[in-house]
């Protein structure tokens, strides 16, 4: 069930026509893979015209900005997150979130040409991130991403994987950080596994069943995609310093 303060963003947002995405938590509940989630996040396009659809929706919501940097678009275009909180009766204290660039994540033209569409339980269609491009913004520094990662990609092979298609497949190869489901994909898929093992080398040892091996370089590209989005945030953070002491 969709709590109704969550409801109310996504009408406010359909309503004022923003092209939005829905990542996050919200998207990990929708996708089968989280429970709960307090905040809902979006990624947008930081065009004037959406920016301008996307403060009519704020000010239906009566949203103020929560901390640094102000709403505008050249921070937006810069990779920096647009905090607010709701004031609105029907969504009141609920923290919503916006962002138009992400590390190692696609142009918003692509993220929105591959979305997933949902039917929401009052029937309200809703635009997420597609699971693919929604595991690559999880990628980050944050402890408690890395275990929604394997739970959205677990969900999804349990869920799929009598009636997997080729592109399915891949996608498991490429982003299933159980050792023992990814030895399981590799062993049933040995040419495929081989061929992404150019791109992913831990393939190849999970093409050989090494399943002991594959956990230890799991934890190792794990490790690395944390150091990558240590590097990529640190301009960014010391840009919101430099704004906090400003403010």
């Amino acid at each position: 069930m969709i709590p109704n303060p969550i409801l109310k963003v996504l009408s406010s947002i359909r309503a004022n026509r923003v092209r939005a995405l829905l990542m996050g938590g919200q998207a990990c509940v929708l996708y089968g893979a989280a429970e709960f989630s307090r905040d809902t996040d979006f990624a947008i396009v930081a065009d004037p015209a959406n920016l301008e659809r996307l403060r009519k929706a704020v000010e239906d919501l009566q949203a103020r900005v929560i901390a640094v940097p102000p709403f505008e678009e050249k921070y937006l275009r810069r990779g920096h997150a647009i905090h607010f909180r709701c004031q609105h009766p029907d969504a009141a204290g609920m923290r919503v979130d916006f962002m138009s660039r992400m590390r190692g994540v696609d142009s918003f033209p692509k993220l929105w040409q591959r979305r997933t569409v949902m039917e929401l339980p009052d029937g309200t269609p809703c635009d997420l991130l597609s699971l693919p491009d929604l595991v690559q913004a999880k990628k980050t520094q944050r402890d408690k991403d890395w275990p929604m990662i394997r739970r959205l990609v677990e969900a999804h092979y349990f869920e799929n994987r009598n009636r997997a298609n080729k592109a399915q497949i891949k996608f498991w190869l490429r982003e299933l950080r159980t050792p023992e489901l990814l030895v399981e994909v590799a062993q049933a898929n040995l040419l495929l596994s081989r061929r992404l093992a150019l791109s992913r080398r831990l393939l190849a040892h999970a093409a050989m069943g090494e399943t002991a091996r594959v956990g230890k370089l799991l934890l190792a590209e794990e490790s690395a995609m944390r150091d990558e989005d240590r590097r990529y945030w640190l301009p960014l953070r010391k840009e919101l310093q430099n704004l906090r002491r400003d403010r």
